[in-house]
């Protein structure tokens, strides 16, 4: 017989493995990016020198949501199949990872009208749900949860999934729960060379890779600089190519010229 360890399998994942399910139903379309951020970190390094201590998260979180405010069809959801709802106010669901009876799990959070908060708030915020002490009851339908919530854990799959297709086709109430952008930053986990691509019931999920130290050609010049690996996945039943490429070009701008700071 073969050696193992026997591992109880969180309830947490449950509600992760129906997500990926509905999720890879949506006609997302993947851009794979790469940016310079080198003149951003060094922004970054003044800024806590001279203002208040900020994490390159929390900025990348506010760069994107200046992004989609001023693109709002990028985050808009379907409703049925005659109506769009663009929001006025960008809601970013955003995982964290937390202790969980000695293993590291992510747990999304909701950080809401990121358009209208400073970085120094999105830090703060951040830093205060890192912190937070939770189990894995806590969390449903990618938000804390509600006793009665917690029945979702005991329903069989297609129950499950059934609720999931009965929340998302009621848009308004899906942005209050779980927002319209879904940020995602395991790929700074570690020095990867590579992209990853998440799966997300989101309009828009960004999947922010590692950032290394490459050549790249500044000026007619070869410099090494700091790059960072970006996935954008768009919901294309929502937005067209040339505004998808409109609203990528502008964030990357944003990103790469270290705005608001």
């Amino acid at each position: 017989m073969p050696d193992y360890t026997l591992h109880k399998f969180p309830q947490s994942r449950i509600a992760t493995i129906d997500v990926c399910e509905i999720g890879l139903k949506k006609h997302h379309i993947a851009a794979l990016i790469e940016l310079d951020v080198t003149i951003s970190r060094e922004k970054i390094r003044a800024y806590r020198k001279s203002t208040g201590n900020i994490s390159f998260s929390a900025w990348l979180i506010k760069a994107i949501g200046a992004a989609i405010h001023n693109h709002k069809r990028s985050a808009a959801y379907l409703r049925g199949k005659r109506e769009v709802i663009l929001f006025e106010d960008v809601n970013v669901s955003f995982l964290v990872e937390k202790d969980l009876n000695g293993e590291k799990v992510p747990f999304p959070i909701l950080l809401k009208k990121v358009n209208e908060l400073s970085i120094e708030n999105i830090s703060q915020q951040l830093t205060a749900s890192k912190n937070e002490q939770v189990n894995e009851k806590d969390v449903v339908l990618q938000r804390k949860s509600t006793k009665a919530e917690r029945l979702y854990y005991h329903l069989p799959g297609f129950m499950r999934r059934f609720v999931w297709k009965v929340m998302l086709a009621q848009p308004v109430s899906t942005f209050n729960r779980m927002g319209n952008v879904a940020v995602s930053s395991v790929g700074m986990m570690g020095k990867i060379n590579g992209w990853f691509i998440p799966i997300s019931i989101h309009p828009v999920c960004f999947g922010i890779g590692s950032v290394i130290k490459k050549p790249a050609v500044v000026n007619d010049k070869i410099e090494i600089r700091e790059m960072m690996n970006l996935t954008i996945l768009i919901d294309h039943d929502v937005m067209d190519g040339a505004p998808m490429a409109r609203f990528i070009n502008e964030l990357s701008k944003n990103i790469e010229n270290g705005i608001f700071l």
